[in-house]
Protein backbone atom coordinates (compact mmCIF):
# COMPACT_ATOMS: atom_id res chain seq x y z
CA UNK A 1 0.00 0.00 0.00
CA UNK A 2 1.26 3.26 -1.06
CA UNK A 3 -1.19 5.18 2.08
CA UNK A 4 -3.71 4.81 4.26
CA UNK A 5 -7.42 3.92 2.42
CA UNK A 6 -10.56 4.51 3.55
CA UNK A 7 -13.15 0.67 3.30
CA UNK A 8 -16.54 1.61 1.97
CA UNK A 9 -19.36 2.48 4.89
CA UNK A 10 -16.81 1.30 7.37
CA UNK A 11 -15.86 4.48 9.52
CA UNK A 12 -12.40 2.88 10.03
CA UNK A 13 -8.86 3.73 8.31
CA UNK A 14 -6.14 1.36 7.29
CA UNK A 15 -2.87 1.53 7.38
CA UNK A 16 0.42 0.78 6.12
CA UNK A 17 0.62 -1.56 8.38
CA UNK A 18 -2.31 -3.30 6.96
CA UNK A 19 -4.11 -2.95 10.53
CA UNK A 20 -7.80 -1.40 10.81
CA UNK A 21 -8.93 1.17 14.02
CA UNK A 22 -11.14 4.59 14.05
CA UNK A 23 -9.49 7.48 11.69
CA UNK A 24 -7.85 9.92 14.05
CA UNK A 25 -10.64 12.37 14.40
CA UNK A 26 -13.04 9.73 15.64
CA UNK A 27 -9.95 8.42 17.88
CA UNK A 28 -9.56 11.90 19.38
CA UNK A 29 -12.90 12.19 19.96
CA UNK A 30 -13.19 8.91 21.72
CA UNK A 31 -10.28 9.72 24.30
CA UNK A 32 -11.28 13.05 24.71
CA UNK A 33 -14.62 11.68 25.71
CA UNK A 34 -13.03 9.82 28.55
CA UNK A 35 -10.92 12.14 30.18
CA UNK A 36 -11.22 14.28 33.25
CA UNK A 37 -8.67 16.78 32.80
CA UNK A 38 -7.30 18.61 29.42
CA UNK A 39 -5.15 15.84 27.75
CA UNK A 40 -1.68 17.38 25.57
CA UNK A 41 -1.26 16.96 22.00
CA UNK A 42 1.91 14.71 22.55
CA UNK A 43 0.29 12.44 24.73
CA UNK A 44 -2.84 12.44 21.98
CA UNK A 45 -0.24 11.86 19.28
CA UNK A 46 1.73 9.23 21.24
CA UNK A 47 -1.71 7.17 22.04
CA UNK A 48 -2.78 7.20 18.33
CA UNK A 49 0.56 6.98 16.85
CA UNK A 50 0.47 9.92 14.67
CA UNK A 51 2.68 13.17 14.05
CA UNK A 52 1.91 15.61 16.92
CA UNK A 53 1.53 18.20 14.24
CA UNK A 54 -1.73 16.40 12.40
CA UNK A 55 -3.23 15.44 15.77
CA UNK A 56 -3.07 19.59 17.04
CA UNK A 57 -4.53 20.81 13.60
CA UNK A 58 -7.19 18.33 13.64
CA UNK A 59 -8.26 19.14 16.99
CA UNK A 60 -8.16 22.75 15.75
CA UNK A 61 -10.73 21.44 12.69
CA UNK A 62 -13.14 19.44 15.46
CA UNK A 63 -13.04 22.78 17.93
CA UNK A 64 -14.08 24.87 14.82
CA UNK A 65 -17.13 22.69 13.69
CA UNK A 66 -18.06 21.59 16.92
CA UNK A 67 -18.59 25.74 17.19
CA UNK A 68 -20.32 26.02 13.73
CA UNK A 69 -22.94 23.38 14.01
CA UNK A 70 -23.80 25.17 17.70
CA UNK A 71 -23.17 21.77 19.13
CA UNK A 72 -24.36 21.79 23.08
CA UNK A 73 -20.72 20.80 24.06
CA UNK A 74 -17.11 22.45 22.62
CA UNK A 75 -13.57 21.09 22.57
CA UNK A 76 -11.07 23.40 24.23
CA UNK A 77 -7.65 23.78 24.48
CA UNK A 78 -7.06 24.75 28.54
CA UNK A 79 -4.18 24.26 30.77
CA UNK A 80 -1.49 22.92 28.41
CA UNK A 81 -4.01 20.54 26.61
CA UNK A 82 -7.69 19.40 25.21
CA UNK A 83 -10.81 18.71 26.60
CA UNK A 84 -14.63 18.77 25.95
CA UNK A 85 -17.12 21.24 27.83
CA UNK A 86 -20.24 22.11 27.74
CA UNK A 87 -21.42 25.27 26.01
CA UNK A 88 -21.43 28.32 27.92
CA UNK A 89 -25.01 28.88 26.65
CA UNK A 90 -26.28 25.60 27.93
CA UNK A 91 -24.70 25.61 31.39
CA UNK A 92 -28.42 26.46 33.01
CA UNK A 93 -29.65 23.45 31.51
CA UNK A 94 -26.93 21.08 32.81
CA UNK A 95 -27.03 22.76 36.13
CA UNK A 96 -30.70 22.08 36.38
CA UNK A 97 -30.17 18.27 35.62
CA UNK A 98 -27.49 17.88 38.11
CA UNK A 99 -29.66 19.90 40.72
CA UNK A 100 -33.04 18.98 40.16
CA UNK A 101 -32.72 15.79 37.65
CA UNK A 102 -30.47 13.11 39.37
CA UNK A 103 -31.50 14.05 42.67
CA UNK A 104 -34.89 12.74 42.06
CA UNK A 105 -33.37 9.38 40.74
CA UNK A 106 -32.45 7.29 43.76
CA UNK A 107 -31.32 3.71 43.77
CA UNK A 108 -33.56 0.39 45.38
CA UNK A 109 -30.90 0.75 48.37
CA UNK A 110 -31.31 4.51 48.85
CA UNK A 111 -35.06 4.26 48.25
CA UNK A 112 -35.77 1.20 51.08
CA UNK A 113 -33.13 3.20 53.65
CA UNK A 114 -35.78 6.35 52.98
CA UNK A 115 -38.57 4.11 54.20
CA UNK A 116 -37.25 2.70 57.17
CA UNK A 117 -36.01 6.16 58.10
CA UNK A 118 -39.03 7.89 57.07
CA UNK A 119 -41.53 5.23 59.08
CA UNK A 120 -39.20 4.57 62.10
CA UNK A 121 -37.93 7.76 62.86
CA UNK A 122 -36.02 9.17 64.81
CA UNK A 123 -34.03 6.15 63.91
CA UNK A 124 -30.09 5.55 64.13
CA UNK A 125 -27.91 3.84 61.28
CA UNK A 126 -27.53 0.77 63.27
CA UNK A 127 -31.42 -0.23 63.48
CA UNK A 128 -31.77 0.72 59.64
CA UNK A 129 -29.43 -1.70 59.15
CA UNK A 130 -30.90 -4.37 61.51
CA UNK A 131 -33.64 -3.63 59.49
CA UNK A 132 -32.82 -3.76 56.19
CA UNK A 133 -30.60 -6.74 56.64
CA UNK A 134 -27.40 -5.03 55.18
CA UNK A 135 -24.77 -2.05 56.15
CA UNK A 136 -26.81 1.26 54.96
CA UNK A 137 -24.15 3.87 56.36
CA UNK A 138 -22.97 4.57 52.25
CA UNK A 139 -26.56 5.39 51.49
CA UNK A 140 -27.41 6.72 54.66
CA UNK A 141 -24.67 9.84 53.77
CA UNK A 142 -26.12 10.15 50.19
CA UNK A 143 -29.35 10.67 51.62
CA UNK A 144 -27.95 13.58 53.94
CA UNK A 145 -26.40 14.91 51.22
CA UNK A 146 -29.20 15.29 48.82
CA UNK A 147 -30.97 16.78 52.05
CA UNK A 148 -33.82 14.03 52.44
CA UNK A 149 -33.02 13.22 55.63
CA UNK A 150 -30.94 15.23 58.38
CA UNK A 151 -29.67 14.30 62.05
CA UNK A 152 -31.74 14.41 64.77
CA UNK A 153 -30.09 14.46 67.72
CA UNK A 154 -28.36 11.33 69.82
CA UNK A 155 -30.24 7.95 71.17
CA UNK A 156 -29.79 8.69 75.43
CA UNK A 157 -28.39 4.64 76.13
CA UNK A 158 -25.89 4.60 73.33
CA UNK A 159 -25.27 8.05 71.76
CA UNK A 160 -26.05 6.98 68.23
CA UNK A 161 -26.79 9.41 65.91
CA UNK A 162 -30.47 9.48 65.11
CA UNK A 163 -31.89 10.83 62.03
CA UNK A 164 -35.70 11.83 60.47
CA UNK A 165 -36.60 13.47 56.80
CA UNK A 166 -36.18 16.52 56.46
CA UNK A 167 -38.77 19.21 55.18
CA UNK A 168 -37.23 18.73 52.02
CA UNK A 169 -38.34 15.56 51.97
CA UNK A 170 -42.03 16.69 52.64
CA UNK A 171 -41.72 18.93 49.65
CA UNK A 172 -40.17 16.26 47.17
CA UNK A 173 -42.73 13.47 47.94
CA UNK A 174 -45.86 16.26 47.93
CA UNK A 175 -46.07 15.72 51.77
CA UNK A 176 -48.02 18.53 54.34
CA UNK A 177 -46.70 16.34 57.13
CA UNK A 178 -45.66 13.20 58.11
CA UNK A 179 -49.66 12.26 59.03
CA UNK A 180 -49.97 12.17 55.24
CA UNK A 181 -47.43 8.75 54.74
CA UNK A 182 -49.81 5.95 53.84
CA UNK A 183 -50.20 3.42 56.20
CA UNK A 184 -47.55 0.66 56.01
CA UNK A 185 -48.97 -2.40 58.10
CA UNK A 186 -50.86 -3.84 54.87
CA UNK A 187 -47.55 -4.15 53.18
CA UNK A 188 -45.56 -5.68 55.50
CA UNK A 189 -46.35 -9.63 57.03
CA UNK A 190 -48.12 -10.63 59.98
CA UNK A 191 -44.77 -11.27 61.69
CA UNK A 192 -42.68 -8.36 61.57
CA UNK A 193 -42.49 -7.78 65.00
CA UNK A 194 -41.47 -10.90 65.82
CA UNK A 195 -38.61 -11.02 62.80
CA UNK A 196 -37.72 -7.08 64.34
CA UNK A 197 -37.32 -8.59 67.98
CA UNK A 198 -34.89 -11.43 66.43
CA UNK A 199 -32.17 -8.91 64.88
CA UNK A 200 -32.28 -6.77 68.62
Amino acid sequence: MTGPTAGPETGFTVGEAGGSGPDLRAGLEAILLVVDEPVAEVTLAQVLERPTREVAATLRELAAEYTAAGRGFDLREVAGGWRFYTRAECASLVERFVRDGQQTRLTQAALETLAVVAYRQPVSRARVAAIRGVNSDGVMRTLVTRGLVEEAGTEPESQAVLYRTSSYFLERMGLRDLDELPELAPFLPDDVETLEEQQK
